[in-house]
């Protein structure tokens, strides 16, 4: 498993699961998106500038606040192939800027111990991109050729590929707004820009389901190339 340079040169860890371990406190520290994710203690930070490189940050709040977790410090991240939006929408092959919940999680691949709901998919299951269908938006399980909503020309995913071996569904269009998007997942990556999904080493990805509990979010925002890329 490849290591991850942690962020602070730290004596002790206390552990938290597998290789995941957050350091000591070292003052309290406010990131980009503490006022905007209520009561949440747990968050995926991405930011990029522009295009389809980012990076992914994960924190967790604690009795003296907003603390990186080691091993999860500057993940390098793969994003939609035109960079991020705040205008997402249907085949915009952009990853949608803004705070979303992290729902569930799932992959072609048993479950590796997630602390999110765990769903293992095969060739049966579908992510729904049809604007028109009344599940638009919705992880959906039929046989091809026999299901209720169009499987191509549509943002319609199938979800048993390499890619999804492992992945965090983002509560991205939960209102289901016909053409305002569909399928955003934190998912293995392949080494290329995505449609609009966030996507990282496999390992890593494992790792971070594992210490996800529910309410956590995930936050998501471009900033200027001249300016730091907030932590």
């Amino acid at each position: 498993m490849r290591r991850l340079l942690l962020l602070l040169n730290a004596a002790a860890v206390t552990l938290l699961t597998g290789a995941f371990v957050a350091p000591p406190a070292a003052g309290q520290f406010t990131p980009w998106f503490a006022q905007r994710v209520g009561t949440a203690t747990q968050v995926l930070s991405v930011t990029g500038t522009g295009g389809s490189d980012a990076k992914l940050d994960v924190w967790q709040r604690t009795g003296a606040g907003w603390q990186p977790v080691a091993g999860g410090v500057g993940v390098r991240a793969k994003i939609g192939a035109r960079g991020m939006s705040a205008n997402h929408f249907e085949g915009s092959m952009m990853t949608p800027e803004g705070i979303y919940p992290l729902d569930f999680a799932f992959g072609t691949q048993p479950d590796p111990g997630s602390g999110l709901q765990y769903v293992q998919v095969g060739p049966n299951h579908w992510w729904d991109g049809d604007s028109n269908s009344p599940t638009y938006n919705t992880m959906q399980v039929c046989e091809p050729g026999r299901c209720p909503f169009a499987t191509t020309g549509t943002g319609t995913e199938n979800l048993d590929i390499p890619q999804y071996a492992h992945a965090v569904v983002m509560g991205v269009n939960k209102q289901r707004i016909p053409g305002k998007g569909s399928a955003f997942f934190v998912h293995s990556t392949d080494g290329s820009a995505t449609a609009g999904c966030v996507a990282i080493d496999d390992a890593t990805l494992v790792e971070i389901m594992r210490w996800l509990r529910p309410g956590a979010m995930i936050a998501i925002t471009r900033v200027t190339d001249s300016a730091p890329v907030p932590a």
